[in-house]
């Protein structure tokens, strides 16, 4: 029994010796390195995986295995085949750095993924510079919908175009001149102001981006989206010149069959006339159509309002639709912007519309209401179709971008020439000939709706 123990005790120490020695050799060194992402992996000589966290990528691909590995302090290094050192990391650290990773996923999923931004109230996400990323960014998001604010604030925005339109139509029936006069001229060239900035800072901009969309990808032709605005002018142009020719054509059928054919006595200047007291009225007259300083605005111009109110109501409709389907984290933020939107796109229609031959009711009324609903009316389309729209499908993307060139086209036309030229500059225009104080209070309110609906195209 005496020499049993010294055996064992023998026995105990080589075996210890031996296994320091076999872990010392199998950490001598890392092999079989491979690719998770972008990150660097191999295996130990015990088998686990460890993380190799190399300060340069190498140039000729992935070494098959790290050599020479030693310690500093509590850290691993191994070497390079340049004689660099790199750090290896545990399994438990990677393990913690890939739940870390999972967890800002997470969150960037619930957030709409990487980088989410808006475009005119469709959001556009960029990945993480990947094309698994990139091309994820363009499928439909699915996230939970404020569903009961969304139906609130469509009843808000219902009432706030409301009063914005009808406003300058029941302003106009001041009792008092003085102050009709001045009220309007305020509310008429804020409202040009507002359809100027209208047209080129929020449609033009917007079919902008929709046409430079990634998902939409890269257009053959470049400049898509001035040539589709220079349709939408000239689309204006066309219906006002022919509605206009309509007009003037039906009023001369109309003066010529109310005209006497019984010959009626010659005056000195070779013309007929009933009634020697009374000056003849000319065709142009019967038209409606005057001279001299008369508000230019005359029934041959009705169609010029339905013409700007047409380009309003194309994209006052897309607006109610984008607002709907952007995400709780936008939503707010545009709803305001909309509201104020609204308010004034309301009063630059409504200016125009109180100045039109007639009573309020029901012609201008119905045209008021029309502008009234159409954004309520985009906003109920948002809701059916709030979980299955995706802003940035390539048709969407192409529908959307259209509209809102063709829209900013129309409304390019009848702001500068409908309402600035023919307010400023053409003869018969209110503003020509008007007095200094006249023209400081409408130059300013001008630049004032320039300036404010330019704003708000910060973030809308």
């Amino acid at each position: 029994m005496w020499i049993v123990k010294p055996l064992v005790i023998f026995l105990s120490v080589a075996g210890a010796y031996a296994a320091t020695a076999t872990e010392s050799a199998q950490t001598s060194s890392v092999t079989g390195c491979h690719n998770h992402g972008s990150d660097i992996y191999c295996i130990k000589g015990d088998g686990s995986e460890v993380l190799v966290s190399a300060t340069s990528t190498p140039t000729t691909g992935i070494p098959a295995q790290y050599t020479g590995c030693h310690s500093h302090g509590t850290s691993s290094y191994c070497m390079d085949a340049d004689g660099n050192d790199v750090l290896i990391e545990e399994e438990a650290t990677t393990e913690s750095a890939d739940e870390s990773s999972d967890h800002d996923h997470e969150e960037e999923s619930s957030t709409g993924g990487l980088n989410c931004h808006f475009h005119a109230g469709v959001e556009h996400c960029v990945g993480a510079g990947e094309s698994e990323s990139s091309h994820a960014s363009c499928t439909v998001r699915t996230r939970d919908y404020d569903i009961p604010l969304r139906i609130g604030t469509l009843f808000v925005i219902l009432v706030t175009s409301a009063i914005g339109v009808f406003a300058p139509i029941l302003l106009m029936k001041l009792p008092f001149a003085s102050i009709n006069g001045v009220v309007s001229t305020v509310i008429k060239q804020f409202g040009t102001g507002i359809i100027l900035s209208t047209a080129f800072v929020h449609l033009y901009t917007h079919a902008n981006l929709m046409f430079t969309n990634d998902c939409l990808g890269e257009l053959d032709y470049e400049a898509t989206t001035s040539a589709v605005v220079m349709g939408g002018i000239f689309l204006a142009f066309l219906l006002e010149y022919i509605g206009h020719r309509i007009i003037v054509a039906r009023g001369s059928k109309t003066a010529v069959e109310h005209t006497d054919p019984e010959p009626q006595p010659v005056h000195s200047k070779g013309q007929y006339n009933e009634n020697p007291e009374q000056p003849q009225q000319s065709t142009l007259a019967c038209l409606g159509h005057s001279h001299g300083n008369d508000d230019p605005t005359k029934p041959a111009t009705k169609f010029s309002v339905m013409v700007m109110e047409a380009g309003v109501l194309f994209h006052s409709i897309l607006i109610g639709l984008t607002l709907v389907v952007a995400g709780d984290s936008f939503y707010k933020t545009l709803l305001v912007v909309i509201v104020f939107h609204q308010f004034f796109e309301g009063l630059a229609l409504g200016a125009r519309i109180a100045t039109l031959p007639g009573a309020i009711f029901p012609s201008k009324a119905v045209m008021a209401a029309a502008f009234a609903l159409i954004t309520p009316i985009g906003m109920a389309i948002g809701l059916g179709v709030l979980n299955t729209f995706n802003g940035n499908n390539r048709s969407t993307l192409l529908a959307l971008g259209t509209l809102d060139a063709l829209s900013a086209g129309i409304l390019v036309w009848v702001g500068v020439v409908d309402m600035w030229a023919r307010d400023w500059v053409i003869e018969g225009g209110e503003m020509l000939n008007a007095t200094i104080g006249k023209v400081a209070t409408g130059g300013l309110s001008l630049i004032t709706g320039m300036i404010l609906m330019g704003v708000l195209g910060k973030w809308a």
